[in-house]
């Protein structure tokens, strides 16, 4: 069966440091609810989630997978999912968002072994891990988030030290899952496959996103005709390239009325948009109000900081 075409799709864009792409969200406001969002999200880079108690599921494709306390999860940038905790509880979790190719640039490069094996694991796992079952994985990553939130001396050669293990043993689980899984279901394998093909469509939106460009550079980046492209896209994503370049542009926009001064037409055009009209009506579209409303609404003061506006920094309360 496929998704229904209500399915709202989000994208968080979290930007990692220079230099060192990992980021820590962790604490008391990562209580996740247990009312499904009725939306779907990705991230442009990989999460890493580690559940500390109760107990509910994750959400991919239509599909509901079930955790619980100790649980670790990876899911691939582009993979669209939602998590909510069981009836009456309000599970919490650590979450590490990270470029494990830039983190341990080198470590897998062409020349390594499984550096193919690497590549595919990055954009396609999606994967909930019991701690009984991966003990040395679950242990891996309470370390990177202990040493991401003490920061003490050399942490950051800590973290990465921490990741190159932690990758070289979900290698392993990824072959070893790889090799033992049924086949999917021929519809559920398609969206796999095809998700895969448009993936050089969505990497060249988030890196130029700000730039005019005919969305048939898309389709030929994709190896695709227009149509097809446009078919799989849609089928994928549940809307346009055109309408997803302009979320991503305003998204992109968001944090920038949030963290600086410049002007509503200065943003505009910084995140792409010919005109200040196109900006405010798309804007409107998505957020229900005007830029100029939404900044003074959720815009900086004094206890605020550019991080704590980067991407999405505490659980949706529903």
């Amino acid at each position: 069966m496929s998704r229904s075409h209500k399915t709202v799709i989000e994208y968080r864009s979290y930007e990692l440091p220079v230099g060192f792409p990992a980021m820590l969200l962790s604490g008391e406001n990562w209580h996740i609810s247990d009312v499904p969002s009725g939306k779907l999200h990705f991230h442009n880079c990989m999460e890493i989630g580690y559940c500390h108690t109760d107990s509910g599921f994750m959400e991919f494709d239509g599909v509901a997978v079930p955790f619980r306390a100790g649980d670790v999860t990876f899911v691939s940038r582009n993979i669209p999912h939602t998590t909510y905790s069981d009836k009456g509880t309000a599970s919490l979790w650590s979450y590490i968002y990270v470029r494990p190719d830039e983190i341990l640039l080198g470590s897998f490069n062409d020349s390594s072994p499984r550096a193919g094996l690497f590549r595919d694991m990055l954009q396609n796992i999606h994967v909930i891990l019991h701690t009984e079952e991966v003990p040395d994985v679950a242990f891996l990553v309470q370390q990177i988030i202990q040493e991401m939130e003490e920061r003490q001396t050399n942490f950051r050669e800590a973290v990465r030290g921490l990741f190159l293990a932690l990758f070289m043993k979900m290698i392993r689980v990824y072959e070893l899952e790889r090799m033992t899984r049924t086949e999917p279901a021929a519809e559920t394998k398609d969206l796999a496959d095809n998700r895969l093909v448009i993936a050089p469509a969505l990497d060249y939106i988030r890196q130029n996103y700000a730039e005019n460009f005919p969305m048939e550079h898309l389709a030929d980046l994709c190896h695709l005709s227009q149509t097809h492209f446009r078919r799989l896209f849609h089928e994928i994503m549940l809307t346009s390239p055109l309408a997803y370049l302009n979320t991503t542009r305003i998204l992109q926009a968001c944090t920038l009325l949030r963290s600086s001064e410049d002007s509503i037409l200065a943003i505009s055009e910084q995140v792409g948009f010919r005109s200040v009209s196109s900006f405010n009506r798309h804007f409107q579209d998505i957020y229900g109000t005007t830029p100029s409303d939404w900044r003074r609404r959720y815009g900086q003061d004094s206890k605020s900081s550019i991080l704590n506006y980067t991407g999405w920094t505490e659980a949706q309360k529903l």
